[in-house]
């Protein structure tokens, strides 16, 4: 695991388009230290190879979704019957990325 450090967290937080201060970047790099910390006493239980991991703590049913079956298509007019604005035969939506 890569280790946590002031500079991965600026690097994360550029990535993900916000900034933070230094006061937050060193009480977020504490809490990832107790976060590592934790995770590796509960590593340290006996008899945990015994176990599946798990990416969920209950078992899940998926049993009731529907068939994915064909249905018709609808005409583009028809798709586009509700769009508050529409450009070039498609939806036109605001701009999200600068």
């Amino acid at each position: 695991m890569k280790e946590v450090t002031i500079d991965v967290l600026k690097e994360a937080s550029r990535r993900l388009l916000f900034e933070m201060g230094e006061e937050e970047l060193k009480t977020l790099l504490e809490e990832f230290r107790i976060l590592a910390r934790q995770m590796e006493a509960l590593g340290q239980g006996e008899g945990l190879d015994a176990f599946e991991p798990m990416t969920f703590p209950f078992p899940c049913e998926t049993s009731y979704l529907r068939k994915d079956e064909p249905a018709p298509v609808l005409e583009r007019e028809e798709a586009l019957r509700n769009a508050g604005s529409v450009l070039d035969g498609r939806v036109k939506l605001p701009r999200v990325v600068q």
